[in-house]
């Protein structure tokens, strides 16, 4: 139970849901198969970085909360090393789901779905952290080069407002919010 609040900023608001939502909402802005167009570092990118606006906006309340965001990221910096150790270091099975064992607060249970995810999806795992680190390099950009200016309303609605698009898209989306808004 101390893990709900993470994984409801993740799934649910300000994370996937929300953003699912407003992507159903762009109507004739964006072509047809853009609104079914799914990136995994861009779409779950955004749900890490969703767990860490949670910290932000107060949502972990109590000590167990805070724990279950901790774990949660514990688990994604495990993965980062499996995912990496099956498909760049051949890595068995076995090392994996013992990796993951002794370094992380899984389940036994949920550490053999998930090594059984990593090994037939190569780099899916490692996918959310870059999407996450991208997010966050550039609102830092963004806080630095405006300022009293930085409006994080403005900021996730130019993440968000075309949907799934590639890092350097995003990248170049969000340049170019801050020329806006400096000018």
């Amino acid at each position: 139970l101390y893990v709900l609040p993470a994984l409801t900023a993740h799934e649910a608001v300000p994370g996937h849901h929300l953003q699912i939502a407003l992507n159903r909402e762009l109507g004739d802005s964006i072509p047809e198969f853009r609104k079914s167009f799914y990136l995994s570092a861009f779409g779950e990118g955004w749900g890490l970085y969703s767990e860490t606006l949670a910290e932000e906006m107060g949502i972990y309340r109590t000590p167990y909360e805070r724990f279950g965001k901790l774990t949660y990221e514990q688990w994604r910096a495990g993965r980062l090393v499996v995912d990496t150790g099956i498909h760049a270091l051949g890595w068995t099975r076995e090392q994996a789901v013992e990796f993951l064992r002794s370094n992380t607060a899984l389940s036994l249970h949920n550490i053999n779905t998930e090594v059984d995810r990593y090994i037939s999806w190569p780099g899916q795992a490692v996918s959310y952290k870059i999407g996450e680190m991208k997010i966050r390099e550039l609102r830092k950009r963004a806080e630095e080069a405006l300022g009293p200016k930085f409006n994080i309303r403005d900021f996730h609605e130019v993440i968000l407002e075309q949907g799934t698009v590639t890092l350097p898209i995003m990248e170049e989306r969000v340049e170019a919010y801050i020329e806006r808004s400096l000018r």
